[in-house]
């Protein structure tokens, strides 16, 4: 182990005589008109380098030392900007364009405060960046954009193994997703329809240049959500040549390929494949995923005032069961197998963004479809010659179009805007149930067309010598479902954003603000066993959501933020089971779909709890975040009565640092602090029914006393580092990453078998013919797990 050590520090050291620097290439451009601005000031942050904008915008920089940096360019009567995080590569050349906005304020009453968050008016709390060294270096997140985002404050995770986003207490159907300005419903691989999470991110991170996370103070052009906007702004394609990236990671490879397509045109596109199942498979899983994705960006210039960008991102995803441990497997293995389903499903998202710069303000024009089939079916006892006891065929179909006016030279800042959809749902379901005492069939086809509109507005402006800094929104939403939804007063949704200045380094924030957010298609199109729309009725309506936020932050220095928020959001008309009896807020963490069941949009909920960020920036080549939340999250059931979410774990800390060290190595690290999340202990009178249990192959729940048992307190450490070597025409990267680093065993809800230690049923004796005994098979899981990848980029 000591020569191999030896070894790789000698090929390392060889390989690092061959780095390169790099260099940056840009231009400076007004926001608004998307003219050039020349004589500029750009500056890379925390160094002495700088340069100044040509009479085309343009500006350069060389010998630029490989690491992740940000520009600061300013100009009289525009507001000092920094662009989003890039990375330098040796030997090569990062673009990056600026754009400064405009400022009514003289020169000798501008005050610069540099800082790496400059705050939105529209929203100035609540709202995070991630930049790619984030995405890119970061311990246990292994390049996934879902995974980045629960380091976040606010931000929890219900497995280590899933990218559900629990945000401040709602559930995970509760998010909204951006992709340069196009929505996208899907993000990750396995889906769980009618909600946001998955397994594996979809979006590569080679598209990313920087994200905009806001768990609060939505801006008015962001309906539709009532936890979390997520924005995903791309990279552009290069501009000096066409450029290829190679990914081999621990559980796909991908390839991407970006460069110029004529003088005013660029383009990136991406196809990723993973190889998941091989090491499932001989590690001895009972579930086998595969999945491949797309994603396609082409912009072009037509003019200097005008430019259209074309986006697309697909997935394709296939789960089989490993039916081969149903004899060899252990018993959590086949219990498995006994309900999981298989999976298929295929989804994607297109559209054309349209700008155009006109004399005082800028329009933005948004053209998109995305569609999501999922398919998931069961065979009693995985045989198929044996009839299904499930087989769900569902497909959901979206079309928008939605316009922006942003005025920059009024009295005050003004966007206003709409957007029309038309959204095609259909649904074939085939399955088994037992329900009343007895095994019941529930078999439906369902086509449902819906339109929707919504129309926004929002006034932002400074007030006290630019202290006080309020901004104004409303929206407006609905469709033609039902009457109540109609109505878009029902759906009325004001907001109001303050910010004040009380000192140099201290500034008081606030929002205050009323969200709407429509069910989900599986609720709104599901059919009873008369074929009857059973939830197209006046009291199914849009999810209400008061919030207030009020927060402080301190910045020390220019590379240091440290905030304090506290935050409440009540919620009423919360879609209910009318079967279980409690709120569809606790669902959406599993395969398959949720909301395809009668409802009624009669719960209540309220989450509230407060939030502690710090964040230290290139500090002796140290990176150091800290966050902690303390929250509470309640929704009511059918009675009426509060009980806690499935996500109310109390507590979520995250401590998070990286180095970097001398030879283009980088060291990162985060543990993990959860609180124990409640669950429900199971009806032992429904899961020893013999009847009951053959429909599931799984214990049932007893919803009379939801989530009234908790789980012992979770922890996770995990550890990253990498090297990047540069050749002449080429870079590598080579990077280990060990999750979970002293293996802790988290305590997980308990598995129940109906079987023995020699595989059969266990028989009630005092009824074997009906009844069954159960046992608890499995409560622990957590393993250390070491990945490795390779980046070639040429």
């Amino acid at each position: 182990m000591k020569k191999l050590s030896v070894s790789l520090s000698l090929l390392f050291t060889v390989l690092a005589l061959f780095s390169q620097k790099g260099s940056i290439e840009g231009r400076v451009l007004n926001a608004t008109t998307n003219e050039p601005i020349e004589f500029a000031n750009i500056q890379v942050v925390g160094t002495s380098v700088g340069t100044t904008s040509d009479m085309e915008g343009n500006f350069i920089f060389t010998n630029i030392d490989p690491g992740f940096v940000r520009l600061a360019a300013s100009f009289i009567g525009f507001e000092t900007t920094f662009s989003p995080e890039i990375q330098i590569l040796g030997n090569q050349i990062t673009f990056i364009d600026i754009e400064l906005t405009e400022t009514a304020l003289s020169l000798d009453e501008v005050e610069v405060r540099p800082s790496f968050t400059l705050k939105r008016i529209e929203s100035p709390v609540s709202i995070l960046t991630i930049g790619v060294q984030e995405i890119e270096k970061s311990a246990g997140v292994n390049r996934d954009v879902s995974k980045a985002m629960q380091t976040l404050p606010g931000v929890g995770a219900t497995d280590p193994n899933r990218n559900d986003l629990i945000v401040r207490g709602g559930g995970p159907s509760e998010n909204l997703f951006y992709l340069d300005g196009i929505e996208i419903p899907v993000i990750n691989h396995f889906a769980t329809q009618g909600s946001s999470g998955g397994v594996v991110g979809v979006v590569n991170p080679d598209f990313v240049r920087e994200i905009s996370f806001y768990t609060g103070a939505f801006p008015a052009n962001r309906p539709n959500t009532l936890s979390s906007v997520m924005e995903i702004r791309q990279k552009d394609g290069s501009r000096d040549r066409v450029h290829s990236k190679i990914s081999i990671g621990a559980s796909d490879a991908a390839l991407t390929v970006d460069g110029p397509a004529g003088a005013a045109s660029s383009f990136i596109v991406s196809a990723r494949q993973s190889y998941l199942q091989l090491l499932f498979k001989a590690i001895g899983l009972p579930f086998l995923p595969t999945y491949n994705d797309f994603q396609v960006k082409f912009k072009h210039a037509v003019d200097a005032k005008n430019e259209l960008t074309f986006i697309g991102i697909g997935a394709i995803d296939n789960m089989t069961l490993n039916t081969g441990l149903q004899e060899t497997g252990t018993e959590a293995q086949r219990y498995l197998l006994g309900y999981l389903p298989v999976y298929n499903q295929w989804n994607y998202a297109t559209g054309i963004v349209y700008k155009h710069f006109g004399t005082g303000y800028y329009d933005t024009w948004v053209l998109s479809r995305n569609m999501l089939r999922n398919k998931n079916y069961k065979y009693r006892d995985n045989d198929e010659d044996k009839p299904k006891t499930l087989d769900y065929l569902s497909d959901e179909t979206e079309n928008k179009l939605r316009f922006e006016r942003l005025y920059s030279e009024l009295p005050v800042k003004l966007m206003l805007g709409g957007g029309v959809e038309y959204a095609n749902y259909a649904n074939s379901t085939s399955m088994l149930t037992f329900r009343d005492g007895a095994v019941r069939s529930i078999d439906y086809d369902t086509r449902l067309g819906l339109f929707g509109y919504q129309a926004f507005a929002q006034v932002s402006d400074e007030y006290l010598k630019h202290r006080l800094k309020l901004s104004l929104g409303i929206s407006a939403a609905g469709n033609n479902f039902n009457s109540n939804m109609g109505n878009p007063l029902n759906q009325f949704s004001p907001r109001l954003s303050a910010s004040y200045l009380l000192a140099d380094k201290w500034d008081i924030n606030a929002n205050f603000g009323r969200y709407a957010m429509q069910p989900a298609y599986t609720s709104l199109g599901f059919k009873d066993a008369n074929g009857d729309f059973v939830n197209r009725n006046e009291g199914v309506k849009y999810i209400k959501s008061n919030q207030a936020i009020v927060g402080l932050e301190f910045r020390p220095k220019s590379n240091m933020r440290m905030t304090l928020e506290g935050f409440y959001k009540g919620y009423h008309d919360y879609p209910l089971s009318v079967y279980e009896g409690i709120s569809l807020a606790s669902k959406g963490t599993e395969y398959g779909q949720v909301g395809d069941e009668e409802i009624r949009s009669a719960g209540k909920g309220r989450a509230y709890g407060f939030e502690l960020f710090s964040r230290i920036v290139d500090w002796n080549r140290l990176n150091i975040t800290t966050t902690y939340t303390f929250f509470r999250s309640e929704f009511t059931d059918m009675e009426g009565i509060y009980r806690p979410s499935s996500w109310d774990t109390r507590h979520m800390l995250n401590l998070i640092s990286s180095y970097s060290l001398p030879g283009n190595w980088n060291l990162s690290a985060r543990w993990r602090f959860v609180g124990g999340a409640p669950y429900t202990p199971v009806d032992m009178e429904l899961s020893t029914n013999k009847a009951a249990w053959n429909v599931t192959n799984r214990a049932y729940i007893d919803y009379d006393s939801f989530n009234s048992l908790r789980l012992s307190n979770s922890h996770q450490l995990d550890i990253r580092i990498d090297k990047e070597i540069y050749f002449k025409k080429w870079t590598l990267n080579i990077y280990a990453d060990v999750q979970n680093a002293y293996n802790f065993k988290s305590q997980g809800q308990p598995i129940y078998t109906n079987k023995g230690l020699d595989g059969a049923v266990m028989d009630d004796p005092a009824d074997p013919e009906n009844r069954q005994l159960i046992r608890v098979i499995e409560a622990y899981s957590g393993t250390l797990l070491p990945t490795v990848g390779i980046m070639v980029r040429m």
